[in-house]
């Protein structure tokens, strides 16, 4: 039940032979991914959020706030993460909807556009996937020897 139960809730171990950073490291791993060429802003937790990290992310053409809460457990070196995303994420819908957990997001738009041979063809306007949010984060949780374990509840 370990494998399947980590497998649905996103969880992923160090590569073996990985030795563990200190907390701080680890912390200060994260908040280095902060900045202008990311899509995202990586900040400290509020008291409210019950966090020790927030990453978030608005994406105005989907109407849509996606934000993965991380808690450092340095006892058992892993980052316990509740990722959430609410907004208007169908456009059959018009009431605002809450998700959480770590299921992947992918939305894209196209229009047609005439090309250099005079043809009409799809050109893609816009691009999203939670994954370029969350593949950094948990790549740099792996890399400092910490498990990333998904949470379904919050804590």
């Amino acid at each position: 039940m370990g494998r399947l139960w980590d497998r649905w809730t996103g969880t992923k171990h160090p590569a073996a032979g990985v030795r563990p950073l200190p907390t701080m490291e680890v912390r200060e791993a994260l908040l280095a991914l902060n900045g202008p060429d990311v899509p995202f802003q990586l900040r400290h937790g509020f008291p409210k959020e019950k966090a020790d990290l927030v990453a978030e992310r608005r994406i105005p053409e989907l109407k849509l706030t996606v934000k993965i809460r991380m808690r450092l457990v340095p006892a058992a070196r892993e980052v316990r993460v509740l990722e959430e995303q609410w907004g208007n994420v169908s456009h059959e819908y018009s009431d605002w909807q809450y998700g959480r957990g770590g299921a992947t997001l992918v939305a894209r738009e196209w229009k047609f556009e005439k090309g250099p041979d005079g043809r009409r063809r799809f050109v893609e306007t816009f691009r999203y996937s939670s994954r370029d949010m969350k593949d950094p984060l948990r790549d740099a949780v792996l890399a400092a020897g910490w498990t990333w374990r998904g949470v379904l509840l919050k804590w």
